[in-house]
C-alpha cells in the first residue's frame, strides 16, 4: 500500500515537472500562429492608436500577424467579456483602460470581473486629462464655464458611459454645483466631431485625443488635470489653481489576458511589449503625442489595477453615477 501511494507521489510530480516543461516549451517557441488584440474602444482614441503601434512592433518582432480588433461598446464592458472567455493560451489579449477600473464599482451588473477573469500583462502608458470647450462656448475658464451652465443648458460628451471622461464630468458637476446633459459616444473618435460643430459642449479627454483639435483652434482648452501645468500648453491653468485639488487625473492603457493563462507567456509579453515602449523611437512617438510611455511587470501592472480600482469606487460612490 505503502509502495502504491509512492507511486502515485511520484507519477504526481513527474506529471507536474511535464506540465511545467511543457508551458516553458511552448513559452518559447510563443507565438507561432497569428495573434488577436482586442481594443474596447472605436478606432481614433489612446486606446487605439497605443495598440496599433504594439500591434506594428510586435509583428517585426516576433514574425506574426498581430491583428486589431475594436470591440467598442458598454464603456469596454464588451470587449472585456468576450476576451475573458476566450482560451487562455496568450493568443487572444486587450487593452483596457481607467475605464475598466470604474466600470468596476459604476455598472451594478457586469458579466465578468477585472480582478477574477483577467490576468494584468503589462501597463503601456498615460496620459493627463484636459477640459475643453467649443469655441462657440464664451468661457475662457472654469468659472467662467460653470457661470455659463447656471444660464444654459450644458452638453457634455464622453467616449461611453462608464469611462473616464464620464466619471470626470460626473464628479464636476457635484462639486461645481451644475448640471449637464450627458451624451455618451462608442469611444473618443466619434464623439470628437460633435464636439467640434457644437452638437456638445464640453468634454474631458486625455491630452493625446483632444490637443491636436485645439492646437487647431476647433476646441479650446480651459484646463488641465495635472499637479503642475503641462509642457504642452504652459498657458492652460491646472484644475488645482481654479480651485479644484481633487482634480488630478489621467488615463492610462494596458494589456490584460484571460486569466489562467500562462504565467511564462504572460512575462514574454511584457518583457517585450515593455521594450518595445521604452525603444528611443516608441517613446520619442508617445511622448509627442502627450503619453507617457511607462512598461513594466505583470505584477507592477496588477497593484496599478486594484489601487485604481479602489480609488474610482470611492469616487463613484461619491458622485453617485451609475451607468445602468
Amino acid at each position: 500500500m505503502a509502495t502504491k501511494r509512492l507511486g502515485a507521489v511520484l507519477c504526481a510530480a513527474l506529471f507536474g515537472f511535464t506540465s511545467v516543461a511543457a508551458v516553458t516549451a511552448n513559452a518559447a517557441e510563443y507565438p507561432t500562429r497569428p495573434i488577436r488584440y482586442v481594443v474596447a474602444f472605436a478606432p481614433g482614441g489612446i486606446n487605439d492608436i497605443m495598440a496599433r503601434i504594439v500591434a506594428q512592433k510586435l509583428n517585426e518582432a516576433w514574425g506574426q500577424p498581430v491583428v486589431v480588433d475594436n470591440r467598442p461598446g458598454a464603456g469596454g464592458n464588451l470587449a472585456a467579456e468576450l476576451v475573458a472567455k476566450t482560451t487562455p493560451d496568450g493568443y487572444t489579449f486587450m487593452n483596457i483602460s481607467t475605464a475598466h477600473t470604474i466600470a468596476q464599482t459604476l455598472y451594478t451588473k457586469l458579466n465578468y470581473s477585472l480582478a477574477r477573469d483577467l490576468t494584468p500583462v503589462v501597463v503601456l502608458g498615460s496620459a493627463p486629462l484636459i477640459m475643453v470647450v467649443n469655441p462657440g462656448i464664451p468661457a475662457k475658464n472654469v468659472t467662467e464655464l460653470i457661470a455659463w451652465a447656471k444660464k444654459n443648458r450644458l452638453i457634455y460628451a464622453s467616449g461611453g458611459a462608464g469611462v473616464i471622461s464620464h466619471l470626470s464630468m460626473e464628479m464636476f458637476k457635484l462639486a461645481a454645483g451644475i448640471d449637464a446633459t450627458h451624451v455618451p459616444y462608442r469611444g473618443v473618435g466619434p464623439a470628437v466631431p460633435d464636439l467640434i460643430s457644437g452638437q456638445a459642449h464640453v468634454m474631458f479627454n486625455a491630452v493625446p485625443e483632444l490637443f491636436p483639435h485645439a492646437k487647431g483652434g476647433r476646441l479650446r482648452i480651459i484646463a488641465v488635470l495635472t499637479e503642475k501645468r503641462h509642457p504642452f500648453m504652459p498657458e492652460v491653468p491646472t484644475m488645482i489653481e481654479q480651485g479644484y485639488k481633487e482634480f488630478v487625473m489621467g488615463n492610462w492603457t494596458g494589456i490584460v489576458a484571460p486569466a489562467k493563462t500562462p504565467k511564462a507567456v504572460v512575462n514574454k509579453l511584457a518583457t517585450e511589449i515593455t521594450r518595445i515602449i521604452r525603444s528611443p523611437d516608441t517613446s520619442k512617438r508617445l511622448l509627442e503625442m502627450g503619453v507617457d510611455p511607462l512598461g513594466g511587470t505583470a505584477e507592477e501592472f496588477g497593484k496599478l489595477i486594484r489601487s485604481e480600482t479602489e480609488r474610482f469606487g470611492k469616487a463613484v460612490k461619491a458622485s453617485g453615477a451609475k451607468a445602468d
